[in-house]
């Protein structure tokens, strides 16, 4: 998902140009199996995420096939399936990568691709070798994101009309959540992310989660919510760009000094979130 956020977070399985796929016999089950993705119980995702991955691989080289390997490789982190779910995800999309560089003789690659797979080994523990250049690029793009972060500073609006500023929240551990009304992953996490504000907030934990959308869309939406953390705006979304948010949900972690300590590059459940805030202190 670039620019307005729009691809990252839903399948995309449309090429540049915007015209609809004509699936193989082969391709049809496996684009069928991504897009039904996020309906398959939680207890099963993995495994099924595992089977697509394997599937994929059998494919035959094409865009077709780096396409589904992307998408797979998007939707395997939107929660807690297990590191070999995602290993297999992020296997698949390198094998796929390492395909069309070889049939293009390296011309003419996306960057999208590669960034997810540099998120994949960087923040997922995926293990993969860091061996292309393109991969060796969006690692150090993601170093280079994680510099702006731990630099960042903001002061946003909340819907109470009170004013948050990251710099003056030193002592407090500090979750920053950006996220949207029509991101089916932001909504998902917002339970678990309500429930450890109230369970920690008496223990310094603040959460700023930040919308670019306007007022009365997100009032709206948490009207029907009970969710008790602030809800901040972005609306020109320069936050955003501060911060080189080009998907949701993303959540940054910040200790009692001010340290960026843990980031996430997609939705959390309860226990995620549980392990990035253990490494500010909060058990």
């Amino acid at each position: 998902m670039k620019m307005f956020i729009v691809a990252l977070l839903a399948i995309s399985v449309l090429p540049a140009q915007n015209k609809p796929i004509v699936w193989t016999e082969s391709e049809k089950p496996i684009a069928d199996g991504i897009e039904g993705l996020r309906a398959v119980p939680d207890a099963e995702r993995g495994a099924v995420t595992k089977r697509l991955a394997v599937e994929i691989r059998k494919l035959p080289a094409s865009d077709h096939k780096l396409n589904l390997a992307h998408s797979l490789a998007n939707l395997s982190t939107e929660g807690d399936f297990g590191i070999e779910s995602l290993q297999q995800a992020g296997e698949t999309l390198a094998a796929s990568l390492r395909e069309q560089e070889a049939a293009s003789k390296g011309g003419g690659m996306p960057e999208d691709p590669y960034v997810t797979l540099a998120q994949l080994i960087r923040y997922e523990h995926v293990r993969l070798p860091v061996e292309s250049p393109p991969l060796r690029a969006a690692m150090t793009r993601l170093e280079s994101e994680e510099q702006r972060r731990q630099k960042a500073d903001f002061t946003l609006t909340d819907l109470k009309g009170r004013e948050w500023h990251l710099g003056a929240l030193r002592g407090k551990v500090v979750l920053v959540n950006f996220w949207a009304t029509w991101c089916p992953p932001c909504r998902e996490e917002m339970p678990d992310l309500d429930a450890l504000y109230r369970r920690f907030s008496d223990q310094g934990l603040v959460v700023l989660a930040i919308s670019d959308e306007d007022l009365p869309t997100v009032q709206t939406f948490l009207a029907a919510k009970a969710i008790s953390y602030p809800i901040l705006l972005d609306p020109g979304r320069k936050v955003n760009e501060t911060m080189a948010v080009n998907s949701i949900p993303k959540t940054f972690v910040y200790d009692r000094t001010g340290k960026l300590v843990a980031q996430a590059i997609d939705m959390r459940t309860r226990r995620q979130f549980l392990e990035m805030l253990g490494k500010a202190g909060l058990k």
